[in-house]
C-alpha cells in the first residue's frame, strides 16, 4: 500500500565556523554532482541519468536502519524490504546524521559513518534522486565512550563522554570524505550533551562524572555568556519551534529561548524528565515523566508536555508504561508515545488530550537493561515506524490515518532503529 509520506524539498544553509580537521579519509563513492541551474535541460537530465555515482530514482527512497546483536539491517522505508546486512562488532547505536543520506553509528571506541545510500540533489525548481548499496565509509571519529548525537541548524553536534570532547560539523560534507570541525573541550568528562546554535553558539552541559546541574551558553570563541546550576542530574535535549531547547532535569527543565536560560520546575519535588521529542511545528516538548529517585527501573504512565512558550509543564496520563525509545513527533507537532500494551497513541501537544490510540504489536515489559531490545518508535514524515523483538518485526503506521500499511519480520532480533528520507537538505 503506498505512503503519505510528505515529500517537501529543502535546501540546508551551513554555518562556518573555527574549524580543526577531523581524523579521517574521503569515501571511495564519488561524491554528488553540484545542483544545476537550468529548469528544463533535456541533456542535462540524460546526464543525471547516466550518472556513475549512483541509480536514478523516479523519486525520493526514505531508508530505515536497526541494529541487531551483530551487525546493522536497512530496509526500504516505503516497503520494508530488505536492501542490506553490515557486520558491526559489539552494541551500537543509531543516530541521523543529519543529512537525510547517512547514519552514525556508536559502536566501541567511534562513530563510525553509515551511507545508507539514498540522496537527493536539487537541480533548479525540482530534484533528482539516487540509489546506491548502503555502505560504511571510510570516515570514523575516534571517541571515548560516545554518547549524545544532536543535529541542530545545520550543523550534528558529537559528545565523547569519557573526554568531555564536543565536535561540530556541517554534516553535508560527509558526501565528499571527513568534514571540517570545530572543537571543545567541557573542564570535565561527564554524559553530556550539547547543542549548537543558529548564531554559531554552543549550548552545553557542565558537570563531572558524579553529578552534573549546569547548563552553560558559550559564544562562537567559546567563551561563556550565560549559565545556569540549577538543573540537576542534566540530560538530554529537544529543539521546539522559535529555537527554543529544552534540557531535562530531575526537577523540571531549562529552557533556552531569545539567548536566556530558564528553569521550569516540575509539579512534584522531584519529577525528572530525562528523555525528549521535539518538533519545529510545535513549541511543546514531549518528555518522560518520572517520580521516584530510589527505583532502579521506574515505568511511568504519565509523559510531560512542555510549552516553551508559555513555561508551563503538563501531564498526561497515559493509561500504560513506556520505555525511552517510546517518545516521538508527528509530520504536524504531534506527540507520540508507545505504550507497553502495544499501542501508539497521538496527543495533542496544546490540549493533552489523546486523539487516537493505534494497535501496533503485542503487550510486552521494558527490559532492567537499557541496552536490551524493546519495541522502539521513529517517525520519519508521515511514518511511524515501530520494531517488535518478540516477534523480530517491523511496522510502518501512518500517523495520521492511523493505518498499519507495512510491516516485515526480519531474521534477526532489532534494537535501536534511525532512519533518512534521501530528500536534498
Amino acid at each position: 500500500m503506498t505512503s503519505t509520506r510528505h515529500r517537501s524539498l529543502t535546501l540546508g544553509i551551513a554555518l562556518a565556523l573555527p574549524a580543526a580537521l577531523l581524523a579521517g579519509c574521503a569515501t571511495d563513492e564519488a561524491s554528488p554532482a553540484a545542483p544545476g541551474t537550468s529548469d528544463h535541460d533535456h541533456d542535462d537530465h540524460d546526464e543525471h541519468r547516466e550518472s556513475s555515482h549512483g541509480t536514478e530514482a523516479a523519486t525520493d527512497t526514505p531508508r530505515i536502519a536497526l541494529t541487531y546483536d551483530g551487525g546493522v539491517v536497512v530496509l526500504d522505508g516505503t516497503s520494508l524490504e530488505q536492501v542490506a546486512d553490515l557486520p558491526v562488532d559489539g552494541f551500537a547505536r543509531l543516530n541521523p546524521a543529519g543529512d537525510e543520506r547517512h547514519v552514525l553509528v556508536s559502536a566501541g571506541d567511534a562513530f563510525r559513518v553509515l551511507d545508507l545510500g539514498t540522496w537527493g540533489e536539487a537541480h533548479g525548481n525540482h530534484a533528482h534522486f539516487y540509489t546506491a548499496d548502503p555502505a560504511f565509509t571510510q570516515v570514523e571519529v575516534a571517541a571515548d565512550h560516545p554518547g549524545h548525537v544532536v543535529h541542530h541548524a545545520g550543523r550534528t553536534v558529537l559528545f565523547n563522554d569519557g573526554s568531555g570532547l564536543v565536535e561540530s560539523f556541517d554534516p553535508h560534507d560527509l558526501a565528499d570524505g571527513a568534514p571540517t570541525t570545530s572543537t571543545y573541550v567541557t573542564p570535565s568528562p561527564h554524559h553530556g550533551v550539547a547543542v549548537e546554535l543558529e548564531n554559531g553558539n554552543l549550548l552545553v552541559t557542565d558537570g563531572t562524572e558524579d553529578a552534573r546541574s549546569s547548563v552553560v551558553v558559550l559564544d562562537s570563541g567559546r567563551h561563556e555568556v550565560a549559565r545556569t546550576d540549577a538543573c540537576p542530574g542534566v540530560h538530554g535535549e529537544a529543539v521546539a519551534a522559535d529555537e527554543a531547547v529544552v534540557l531535562g532535569c530531575e526537577d523540571g527543565v531549562v529552557v533556552h529561548s531569545g539567548g536566556e536560560l530558564t528553569k521550569i520546575a516540575s509539579p512534584d519535588a522531584y519529577g525528572r524528565i530525562g528523555n525528549q521529542a521535539g518538533s519545529e511545528e510545535s513549541p511543546v516538548v514531549l518528555g518522560d515523566y518520572k517520580t521516584d529517585p530510589d527505583a532502579d527501573l521506574e515505568r511511568p504512565t504519565r509523559v510531560s508536555l512542555v510549552d516553551t512558550a508559555s513555561r508551563q509543564i503538563t501531564l498526561v496520563e497515559t493509561g500504560a508504561s513506556y520505555s525511552f525509545r517510546s517518545l516521538g513527533r508527528g509530520p504536524h507537532g504531534e506527540a507520540l508515545v508507545l505504550g507497553t500494551d502495544g499501542a501508539l497513541r497521538v496527543v495533542d501537544p496544546g490540549t493533552g488530550a489523546i486523539t487516537s490510540t493505534i494497535a501496533v504489536t503485542g503487550a510486552w515489559t521494558e527490559p532492567d537493561d537499557w541496552q536490551s531490545p524493546r519495541p522502539t518508535l521513529f517517525v520519519l514524515d508521515h511514518t511511524a515506524y515501530v520494531t517488535d523483538p518478540a516477534t523480530k518485526a517491523v511496522h510502518a503506521v501512518d500517523v495520521e490515518s492511523g493505518e498499519v500499511y507495512a510491516s516485515t519480520t526480519l531474521d534477526v532480533v532489532p534494537n535501536e532503529l534511525t532512519g533518512v528520507t534521501g530528500l536534498p537538505e
